[in-house]
């Protein structure tokens, strides 16, 4: 009887420590630029963007069951290609619905103000004045004059317990050809450093099967998974 109560405290607390990556906010921070509607070269064979919905139709639901999400899409929208960064919403409970809503309803238009867009989500997460988490799906480069290594440096300095996540979908360099038996390079977000630099992760995906991973992994739960 010992040896059983020992274990299930042990279950116990494996279980409440695995369940703490849930306690915190979370801000999803999507590419919704042009390039995500971008195919028919660098191995691009269908727009990024259809991939990327039914990997969030996959994984966000339950991950929404447990944790509080919120979300910003940059891209479309605003006077100018630079200009579209919208906070959907803040965190709030139960918030799939909503996210798959916006997500599905996503026109991909305007340029990649990627910096601005996790600065926003940042200033969200500290109105709230708790450790807060932020996960970037982008396809690439900032085109819109950010610096987000400079943001990332900026963040740690006086930000309480903000953790950056950055996923960078299909990511490509800058040579290209339409040829779809040629090479293409595969590249790095230069939005690595906001991962690096705030204790987050960087993990690239080419896949349906790998966005779902990377959502599932760097917005926590991993209790239920």
């Amino acid at each position: 009887m010992r040896a059983l109560a020992l274990t299930l405290a042990l279950c116990a607390t494996s279980v409440a420590a695995q369940d703490t990556s849930c306690a915190s906010d979370a801000m999803i921070v999507f590419d919704g630029s042009g390039s995500m509607a971008e195919m028919g070269f660098n191995n691009i064979d269908e727009p990024r963007i259809f991939e990327a919905r039914r990997a969030m139709a996959q994984a966000i639901p339950q991950i929404a069951d447990l944790r509080r999400l919120g979300l910003v899409i940059y891209g479309p929208g605003g006077p100018d290609s630079c200009a579209g960064l919208d906070l959907r919403f803040a965190p709030l409970r139960n918030a799939a619905g909503r996210i798959l809503s916006d997500i599905n309803g996503l026109q991909p238009a305007g340029d990649t103000a990627l910096t601005q867009a996790v600065a926003l989500a940042a200033k969200t997460l500290r109105a709230g004045a708790k450790p807060g988490t932020i996960v970037l799906v982008t396809d690439g480069k900032e085109t819109c004059g950010g610096a987000p290594c400079q943001l990332a440096a900026e963040l740690v300095a006086t930000s309480y317990d903000l953790t950056i996540h950055v996923i960078g979908f299909k990511v490509r360099g800058d040579r290209f050809s339409w040829s779809q038996t040629s090479d293409y390079q595969q590249s790095v977000s230069v939005a690595r450093c906001l991962a690096e630099r705030t204790g987050g992760l960087y993990l690239g995906a080419e896949t349906v099967d790998d966005l779902v991973s990377a959502l599932r992994k760097t917005l926590g739960c991993q209790l239920m998974f």
